[in-house]
């Protein structure tokens, strides 16, 4: 090491890498944190602080390095000492039963044989080797035989130990090869795909593929910014002795800081297998990731290598699939929407159909290639899927149920609403109406404006700004400002008391967060996060509007994109006047003060369950964080609090038996009256 390195700040480097590997394992592994949020990220910046003034202290494994490294030129192959099979599948219990047959067959025994049920997780498994304790390389499964390296991607995902925990009870093997299956969680996935529709790209269709496409981007970076999340279910090679048992196995694994899932259950029968997986099959949906199945293993690991395994698959396993979140139905015609920034989304119109007891009657086609690559036509029977709260989409089209009568559909040259030439730029897959005056964008430009996470003015519907637009009422943003009661209260269902109370949102809407009125503009590329960035960083309107471009993409999580966004949006003068109506108009703009401790529920763990009637989710989520409080997804020994809404899943019998507080609607409100 260096000689100008103080000893003190190198001891306490070390200090905090220790500190930090041991905080990761409680949050990540034991779902049991010791420390806040607050706490962790204060350990992390001191520990950032302390490699930047020293670089040279900098290691591999130090917590901090999962920013992503520079992009590759291309994957290199990486062969699999223990090939990563496939598994047979089983979607009938006789199924089930033929496999303990045909296992207690081969193992010529008479009496029960013992299983490990897990969850079959929706993800992509890869295979990551540590050499005494350290992370060395990852891989994806590829054909199972050969692989392509992802170690840079792999080291992103925060529950995956850079080095595994040496406190553990476990001797660490000298060589570990450990599978896993990377997923995004369903909250993950659905906050990844709005901030991809605000940025104007298209959203992934499934949290499946937003998982695979983002281990297999060549910029590790990117890979950073995707909530990708572990399970580890098994190993190929290990040179210690492995346990005797795959229960002993999951509980090695979880015990060396490599996450399992918590639902696993070992020593059970044929007969346990199957309520296992009745059981998990009804609160599927309930779940915060995607499964689609139960893999049934034989438990005892000498009894697996007894049964060994064909070129295909292991015999010891089989996968006991779930019936799919999907069905069949009729595409009767495809309609272009036009969103906020000129970009034509193509929705199919379909027979309605129910799909995990939802009906559904529209869903995404995406853009104009999708149609093309799936071979869309009007009249088409498709298979159309959803899983939790994703929106529906067309899977494929059922070739064989095609009569002749089918349509193929042209994607317009114009703009469905005004008329205008659509434009599609070079390198994207939108195809945009350029003119600015187009009424469907200045719809979707008001509704956007006066959501929730913008202006939040209540009572500001889809009809009423359809109305408001196509009566010539509201031309800008500042015109919602000018409305009067007695002139709203002449439109279509609106009636007296409703124009007061909109008046009134409006009113209440003029002195608002500097967060939100950036938001608000609808520049591309800006959602809530990184208007909250910007906010935190600029602290003024002014200052933030007279940025350069080399200062906004200097700031961390904007970047050269979203700075010639910005720059590009305040390029124009009808948009420098946007804001100085706005002004004028009465709007006065704030920067919001991070509060904490706020009621005495500084480090305070909540968990949510069922549906919230007062408030989304996200509102009290806020609400609490702003209290000092956190919220995490599961409940366990450390959680102070439940909050209950409608039809809550099993989260509420888990606090009941760990007699967790348990907080309705009207309790939870009162907390922040004390």
């Amino acid at each position: 090491m260096p000689d100008d390195v103080d000893p003190g700040e190198r001891r306490r480097l070390e200090d905090l890498r220790q500190a930090l590997h041991h905080h990761n394992y409680r949050y990540y592994v034991l779902d049991d944190p010791e420390i806040s949020d607050a706490e962790y990220d204060r350990f992390m910046n001191e520990l950032i602080a302390l490699e930047r003034r020293h670089p040279r202290l900098v290691t591999p494994d130090s917590p901090s390095q999962r920013v992503g490294a520079p992009p590759l030129d291309k994957f290199e192959s990486v062969p699999h000492a223990v090939p990563m099979l496939s598994l047979d599948n089983g979607f009938e219990e006789e199924d089930i039963f033929e496999f303990d047959r045909r296992v207690r067959r081969l193992l010529q025994v008479d009496e029960s044989v013992l299983y490990t049920a897990e969850p079959k997780m929706d993800g992509v498994a890869v295979e990551l080797v540590y050499e005494e304790g350290v992370l060395k390389t990852a891989s994806t499964r590829g054909d199972g035989v050969t692989g392509e390296r992802i170690t840079a991607n792999v080291r992103t995902i925060r529950s995956v130990p850079f080095l595994l925990n040496r406190s553990s009870a476990n001797r660490i093997p000298s060589l570990l090869e450990v599978r896993g299956e990377v997923f995004i969680g369903l909250r993950g996935f659905q906050r990844l795909n709005e901030e991809r529709r605000k940025r104007e790209l298209p959203p992934f269709a499934n949290p499946r593929n937003a998982a695979a496409g983002s281990l297999r981007q060549l910029d590790s970076r990117i890979t950073a910014e995707r909530p990708l999340e572990i399970f580890f279910y098994g190993i190929g090679r290990m040179r210690d002795p492995a346990p005797q048992t795959h229960g002993e196995l999951l509980h090695m694994l979880r015990s060396l800081g490599l996450r399992t899932n918590p639902l696993a259950r070992s020593q059970i029968t044929i007969f346990e297998t199957v309520d296992y997986y009745r059981a998990l099959a009804d609160r599927r949906l309930d779940l915060e990731y995607d499964i689609d199945g139960v893999v049934v293993k034989v438990d005892d690991i000498d009894a697996q290598q007894r049964l060994g395994a064909t070129s295909r698959s292991p015999r010891w396993a089989i996968a006991y699939k779930f019936s799919a979140v999907q069905e069949t139905t009729r595409l009767l015609g495809i309609e272009v929407q036009v969103g906020r920034t000129g970009a034509l989304t193509p929705v199919a119109k379909l027979e309605p159909v129910s799909i995990g007891g939802v009906t559904v009657r529209r869903a995404t086609l995406h853009n104009e290639d999708e149609i093309r690559r799936k071979d869309i036509r009007i009249g088409d029977r498709v298979l159309v899927q959803r899983a939790g709260d994703v929106i529906p989409e067309v899977v494929k089209v059922i070739d064989s149920a095609r009569n002749g009568m089918e349509r193929a559909f042209d994607f317009p040259e114009r703009c469905p609403a005004c008329g205008s030439r659509a434009v599609r730029m070079q390198g994207e897959a939108v195809s945009r109406c350029m003119n600015s005056r187009c009424e469907a964008q200045l719809k979707e430009r008001i509704r956007h404006f006066g959501s929730k996470a913008a202006f939040d003015i209540d009572g500001l519907g889809e009809k009423l700004v359809d109305q408001l637009v196509e009566k010539g009422l509201v031309k800008t943003y500042a015109d919602l400002f000018r409305l009067d009661a007695e002139t709203l209260s002449r439109l279509d269902r609106m009636g007296e008391k409703s124009a007061e109370n909109l008046i009134a949102a409006l009113e209440a809407g003029k002195r608002v967060l500097l967060s939100r009125f950036i938001y608000a503009l609808g520049i591309r590329h800006v959602g809530e996060h990184v208007a909250s960035i910007l906010a935190d960083r600029f602290g003024k309107l002014d200052k933030w509007i007279a940025a350069p471009e080399d200062e906004l993409a200097a700031v961390d999580g904007v970047g050269p994109v979203i700075a010639a966004s910005i720059r590009a949006f305040f390029g124009r003068h009808e948009n420098r006047e946007v804001v100085e109506q706005l002004k004028d108009a009465g709007v006065k703009i704030h920067h919001e003060k991070k509060e904490t401790d706020l009621g005495g529920l500084a480090g305070k763990v909540f968990v949510l369950t069922g549906a919230l009637s007062g408030m989304t989710r996200d509102d009290a989520k806020r609400r609490i964080e702003a209290a000092g409080g956190k919220v995490t997804g599961s409940v366990s020994g450390k959680t102070d609090y439940l909050v209950v809404g409608g039809e809550p899943g099993s989260k509420l019998e888990r606090a009941q038996q760990l007699g967790v507080e348990i907080l309705n609607e009207e309790a939870f409100e009162a907390l922040f009256k004390t």
